[in-house]
């Protein structure tokens, strides 16, 4: 799933979410299937606030295919759990790799370079990969 939007004045998960849904999924992805008004007790401990505005939040989060919905029981005993559709790891890979691709389409040439000028601060394992890889890429031409 792609994140349609994406904040670039903000840093981490801010930037696919806003500040709410950033607080829902780290929950979520911390503790698992959780009902409404637990995201509401645990969020709530920390700052005040309403149940309404947890619950609107996850629904659409869940809408927007971030959290799969899933009931259990019936009537009164009727409960239902939310859950993230991907864990931490599956949606920042995912966030990043549709963002780079579409950097590396639209303006190629520049993301490069900025890339390149950006290497003195990239873990020396990832430039080994680096060089790896242009040398794979020399050998093909």
């Amino acid at each position: 799933m792609k994140v349609k939007t994406i904040h670039l004045n903000e840093e981490g998960l801010h930037r696919f979410f806003g500040s709410l849904e950033a607080k829902i999924m780290e929950v979520l992805w911390e503790k698992g299937k959780l009902t409404i008004k637990q995201v509401h007790e645990i969020l709530n401990s920390e700052n005040p606030i309403s149940l309404n505005a947890v619950m609107t939040v996850m629904i659409r989060l869940a809408d927007k295919g971030h959290l799969i919905k899933e009931s259990r029981g019936k009537g009164r005993t009727r409960l239902t759990l939310f859950s993230p559709t991907q864990n931490k790891e599956q949606f920042i890979l995912e966030q990043t790799k549709v963002v780079t691709d579409g950097l590396i389409e639209d303006f190629g040439p520049l993301v490069v370079s900025h890339l390149i000028d950006n290497l003195d601060k990239a873990d020396p394992g990832l430039i080994e990969r680096l060089e790896q890889k242009l040398n794979e890429l020399k050998r093909r031409s």
